[in-house]
């Protein structure tokens, strides 16, 4: 059993992939974050739990946390086993008089192992509040307490922390604004102002306050009611573009190639982007291949041969200085049909929109693919920098005319206060978002769901 980060559910694995994912791990070890609930959350600390006094409620928590602990435990006990099987294939490929010598130094060398592989794991921090906050929202979209994953409340710990600038510079002000009383027109006024300030540009900000105001018209709306009107509208506008695609989540389809293109300029994350999103192919159990097609930018192919070194998986690549990125797809998707690998990945030059000559550079590779794998399922994703505002709408806007774009991935919002843009990337460029990254860390990159955003993003705890 694994989870499918891109799907987001628990899926079996044949026997082939089981052993591949046990080899990713081992190789990996290092570079796993392993999840762990601090034991200090125990049955007290839910009863006495702001949010949690309905009897339901507190018996969903309690359910969630013991299963959490238990899959946790599991995973431990997983991890040890690999430490203690690698340790001892180690010991008996010695020489017998070397092994002898090692086991009268060493006797306690799978113990030591263990402890090594320990000190990698990452705790949840503030578990209290992250841990109800958390099941909170996961209970909101209909979830069973024994359907939740440690990856998924890790995931919403780390998009809670991760948009904490934007929240604070907004929600602040809208709490003020709000008050207790009912909403006025002066209220959706002082809205507007915090919505652009956010950069969730005109388009989005009129919309959602023509709603508002239109409600306003019909009935009185008290500020509890208003607030979860707002988060309905900035879920609805969202998922808009999402929903005409006809794909809720984007994910590697089993039994033919699929091809996902990072397009993008310099600096905005994009060869991070592609090897975190090789590392969550590889956890949740697909087989996966990297074009390192990028062959302009110094140093551009080494930073994606160290991605996939991190992640297991293989990178074909040419190192001649300014090599052909067409040839090097070419390559690429050649070794990917022979090894029926389930995702290509293609790193592309970082391009301005109005260098004509790296747009078309990116056409001949569209061509290349259309050429090869007609029959392929091919993406192409504009990596955003979320700190570039306006800027980054622009970019879309720009892009989305010559690069035929199919999502956005939004990167480092946990560096801005304008996780806003979001909104301006769906309301005005039209373009789905389909990955959100929130943090540095290598499993600080999700599938985006737009309820779990906006709750973050107006979260109060």
């Amino acid at each position: 059993m694994v989870y499918d980060e891109f799907k987001r559910t628990n899926i079996e694995l044949s026997d082939e992939k089981k052993s591949d994912q046990e080899v990713y791990i081992e190789n990996d070890e290092a570079n796993l974050e392993s999840l762990s609930l601090k034991e200090s959350v125990n049955d007290q600390t839910l009863d006495n739990a702001g949010g949690l006094e309905e009897d339901e409620s507190l018996q969903w928590a309690k359910e969630a946390f013991a299963r959490l602990k238990k899959q946790q435990q599991e995973k431990n006990d997983f991890h040890t086993n690999l430490a203690f099987e690698k340790n001892l294939t180690e010991k008996s490929s010695l020489p017998q008089n070397l092994k002898a010598a090692d086991n009268l130094q060493n006797e306690d060398i799978p113990t030591t192992s263990l402890n090594s592989n320990q000190s990698t794991k990452s705790e949840i921090s503030d578990v209290d509040n992250a841990f109800i906050w958390s099941k909170e929202v996961l209970r909101a979209q209909g979830r069973k307490a024994d359907e939740i994953s440690l990856e998924e409340l890790d995931w919403l710990g780390r998009l809670r922390k991760g948009l904490e600038k934007s929240r604070q510079k907004f929600v602040t002000g809208l709490l003020e604004n709000l008050g207790d009383d009912p909403l006025t027109p002066e209220v959706v006024d002082d809205l507007e102002t915090l919505l652009l300030r956010a950069d969730a540009g005109v388009t989005a900000t009129d919309e959602i306050l023509d709603a508002l105001r239109s409600r306003l018209n019909e009935e009185v709306v008290d500020a509890t009611e208003g607030l979860r009107f707002l988060k309905e509208k900035l879920c609805d506008l969202l998922d808009a573009p999402i929903k005409s695609t006809g794909n809720d989540l984007l994910a590697p389809e089993k039994g033919t190639l699929n091809i996902w293109l990072l397009v993008g300029v310099n600096g905005v994350g994009k060869t991070t982007t592609l090897g975190k999103l090789a590392q969550i192919a590889k956890r949740s159990g697909y087989s996966a291949l990297i074009a390192a097609a990028d062959t302009f930018r110094a140093a551009a192919v080494e930073q994606v041969k160290i991605w996939g070194e991190r992640s297991g998986v293989q990178v074909v690549s040419n190192s001649t200085t300014n090599a052909d990125p067409a040839a090097v797809v070419f390559d690429a998707i050649g070794a990917a049909k022979a090894k029926g690998v389930d995702l290509l990945l293609v790193d592309t030059a970082g391009r301005l929109q109005t260098k004509h000559n790296l747009m078309e550079e990116l056409q001949k590779i569209r061509r290349i693919i259309q050429r090869l794998a007609p029959n392929a399922r091919v993406e192409s994703l504009l990596v955003l920098d979320s700190s570039q505002g306006q800027n980054g709408l622009r970019q879309a806007m720009a892009f989305s005319k010559s690069a035929n774009l199919t999502g956005v991935v939004i990167t480092k919002l946990d560096g801005t206060s304008r996780g806003g843009v979001a909104l301006a990337v769906a309301s005005e460029a039209k373009l789905p978002i389909r990955f959100i990254g929130a943090g540095e860390g290598i499993r600080d990159l999700r599938p985006f769901n737009s309820f779990e955003f906006v709750e973050a993003l107006l979260s109060k705890r």
